[in-house]
């Protein structure tokens, strides 16, 4: 029978005797991590409705920002703010691990809104064009509160392949 409180903490034991990075160090892995890839897959639930879906994101000042013209995702979102987001290189092995994750809160920021307005023009979408869309296009803003970083070549640094970030 599968111990799952057990197998839950296999990586908050392992994770006692590792190598840590530096704070400021694993911030800068982070981002230049986050910007050579630009597909995650964000995880949503809400009661026993899961969704998971692939969408392109953009990591700006610490945020992930989502351009979603709808979908399933809402039905979760209505009711639990709490995400998940997984960023990781379409191959992989036990050698080469390449993945992120990362835990945060969801907020869906208005056509209106100051930051929606200033994403949209960093991103160069056309205020009137997204005025005449038949239908709204919805801005999703991940503030993140955990980052779980897998990556094999930080060994090659002296450090462990897993890496925490606890956003303060």
């Amino acid at each position: 029978m599968v111990d799952y409180d057990k197998a839950a903490d296999f990586w908050v034991e392992k994770d006692k005797d590792s190598v840590k990075m530096p704070e400021e160090e694993l911030k800068k892995e982070l981002v230049a991590f986050l910007q050579k890839r630009q597909i995650c897959a964000l995880a949503t639930a809400s009661g026993d409705f899961v969704r998971n879906t692939a969408i392109e994101y953009n990591y700006i000042d610490g945020y992930f920002y989502l351009f979603s013209e709808g979908g399933l995702k809402f039905k979760a979102l209505k009711d639990n703010k709490h995400v998940c987001l997984a960023i990781f290189d379409p191959v992989m092995s036990f050698t080469e691990l390449h993945a992120l994750q990362v835990t945060g809160v969801a907020t869906i920021l208005e056509p209106e809104d100051e930051e929606y307005l200033r994403i949209a023009k960093i991103k160069k979408l056309s205020l009137e064009a997204l005025k005449k869309l038949s239908h709204p296009l919805h801005l999703i803003k991940i503030t993140p509160t955990v980052y779980d970083l897998l990556e094999s070549d930080l060994k090659k640094k002296g450090y462990s392949s897993r890496q925490e970030l606890v956003v303060k």
